[in-house]
């Protein structure tokens, strides 16, 4: 169960997962000690997962963002544990979704350039045996960064 508090100190995480104790009881109007507790709680219940840098990917040399829709030609638990197996294997793949609809797969990828992401797709995605049909998306702007979750 969480309370307006543990509500208010989860948003004040998201935004910030570096604030310390007694940052987080002087915004909260709490001691220090109350203030970990409750975050040592919502750690332990789960509901804060871990934490993490959000870095630039620009600035890191990953100049290309695209989503790319895989469709598996086979269905079935091997197909599926073969294309997790692939994209757990990629760090180009940051983030995957199984989907509805015709795309059984969403890949969320970062590369250096086009010729890496053109590499990917061609000689890592489409020569699974599994693999169909992919379609790519590339980004060519991002106008809302990934936010914090809606509480």
């Amino acid at each position: 169960m969480t309370d307006s508090i543990d509500t208010r100190l989860l948003e004040l995480l998201q935004k910030d997962a570096t604030l310390t104790s007694q940052e987080l009881g002087d915004a909260l109007g709490l001691s220090q000690s109350q203030a970990g507790r409750r975050r040592q709680r919502l750690e332990s219940d789960g509901l804060i997962r871990t934490y993490a840098a959000k870095l630039d990917p620009k600035r890191l040399g990953l100049t290309v963002q695209a989503f790319v829709q895989v469709q598996l030609g086979q269905h079935g638990e091997s197909s599926s544990k073969a294309f997790a197996r692939l994209v757990s294997l990629r760090p180009e793949i940051v983030s995957a979704f199984t989907l509805t609809g015709e795309a059984d797969y969403l890949l969320r990828i970062y590369c250096a350039d086009l010729a890496a992401l053109n590499t990917l797709i061609h000689e890592v995605l489409l020569v699974e045996p599994c693999v169909a049909r992919v379609t790519s998306q590339i980004v060519m702007d991002q106008i809302k960064q990934d936010a914090p979750l809606p509480l």
